[in-house]
């Protein structure tokens, strides 16, 4: 069904550029409603790090909004991609053809933004991609409606390299999950550690949701480097760490998660996981603010709220206040305002879009606690120092996304 021609169509697109271009902003809220879609993991590997709790996120987000935008209501949807490109692709094709949704959030796998992007940059629809990792994704994925906002591979892999081939630690085996994710941030790895003087001496791909690591940790453990490093996520590195403190690898080998959520370490337990430091976007006793939310967030999930879920809420908080600054739905108008703005909440201080659609925000080196510093449930990390955000993410002098001038 044909909808507004401000929405759709190069008239639409040209109609919101002269707007810009003039200084003021095309008033049209299509539909007279804000439709938001959260597309993300329900019921895999990555479902307790976003999953329902994402869609919390972006329902608190809204709730506190006031439920409208000048005056319009703010819906949200949600569904499962199942971490399978072509049902992410086909679930978010019906959402723009037919359910007129306006903005996706979530995301929370590469392969499938990757698929997802092609149908934004062809609908003129928003993506606020807040638990995807790929850094691909502001680089040669990059489209004009999209914001990556939570963290990416490249904001990971440079805390713990930095870090490690300091302590003289050069020698480095990767176990990295076998799909975009996994190999795009092997290669960022790689070449991270080369630069700094180490070397990788082996890898291995395993497949998403593997049940079983015994053969894959037994190779690491083979390699007798002194730095295991996982790419992987949710499940897949609690099994992991698991599987590696089961034969003994932690004892001799620094095992480096690239990437762990506090939903990790609760599963985990401290006693396994105490000691290991890692990059992390947010964590809910850093600040008075902080907590406020989390706690909040907890009363609705049981659980603390991952870097995820808090990005989510943030992504979309800001979302709304871009669509109410101009007075529009349409995404290249939002986007371009939400590059103009500072963003401050508490989940970024400072924040910033830059043309890539990267959102520059600091990082946070962190340590889980051992049982005895820890004073209660939730109570995991030590935050061992700030990651400017301009030290934390990729150089934009470094882009290959043709969005970014020469």
């Amino acid at each position: 069904m044909q909808r507004t021609l401000f929405r759709f169509g190069k008239t639409a697109v040209a109609c919101a550029a002269i707007a810009c271009a003039a200084g003021g902003y095309a008033q049209q809220i299509s539909d007279d409603v804000v439709r938001i879609g959260v597309l993300s993991d329900m019921s895999g590997a990555y479902a307790d790090t976003a999953g329902r709790g994402s869609v919390e996120a972006v329902k608190m987000a809204v709730e506190d909004f006031g439920g409208k935008v000048l005056g319009k209501k703010v819906e949200v949807v949600f569904a499962d991609h199942q971490n399978k490109a072509d049902i992410g692709a086909t679930r978010v094709r019906t959402w723009f053809d037919r359910e007129n949704v306006d903005a996706l959030v979530d995301l929370n796998n590469t392969a499938v933004s990757i698929a997802v992007y092609n149908l934004a940059k062809e609908r003129n629809k928003l993506v606020l991609n807040t638990a995807a990792a790929s850094d691909v994704l502001t680089n040669e994925h990059c489209i004009p409606t999209a914001i990556h906002y939570t963290y990416d591979t490249y904001a990971f892999a440079s805390g713990a390299a930095h870090g490690l081939l300091a302590q003289g630690k050069k020698d480095w085996y990767i176990l990295a999950v076998d799909y975009a994710f996994g190999k795009t941030a092997t290669n960022t790895i790689t070449k991270m550690v080369e630069a700094g003087g180490g070397k990788i001496v082996g890898k291995t791909f395993y497949p998403l949701g593997a049940n079983d690591f015994s053969s894959f940790i037994l190779q690491a453990q083979g390699s007798k480097a002194p730095v295991v490093t996982l790419v992987s996520a949710g499940n897949d590195t609690v099994n992991a760490i698991k599987s590696a403190s089961q034969f003994g690898l932690m004892s001799k080998q620094t095992l480096v998660p690239q990437i762990m959520f506090i939903s990790d370490v609760h599963s985990l337990g401290l006693k396994l996981a105490q000691g290991m430091v890692f990059a992390t976007a947010f964590y809910w006793d850093r600040t008075p603010e902080t907590r406020a939310w989390s706690e909040r967030f907890k009363a609705r999930m049981n659980a603390m709220p991952s870097m995820i879920h808090a990005g989510a809420y943030s992504a979309v908080t800001q979302y709304l206040r871009a669509v109410e600054a101009t007075k529009s739905d349409d995404a290249l108008v939002v986007a371009k305002q939400l590059k103009s703005m500072k963003l401050d909440d508490m989940f970024a201080q400072g924040g910033y879009i830059r043309e890539d659609g990267r959102m520059v925000h600091d990082m946070y080196l962190a340590q889980v606690k051992t049982p005895q510093e820890s004073k209660g449930p939730w109570d995991y990390y030590k935050i061992l120092s700030t990651i400017p955000g301009d030290k934390a993410f990729r150089p934009l002098s470094e882009s290959t996304c043709p969005l970014v001038k020469a």
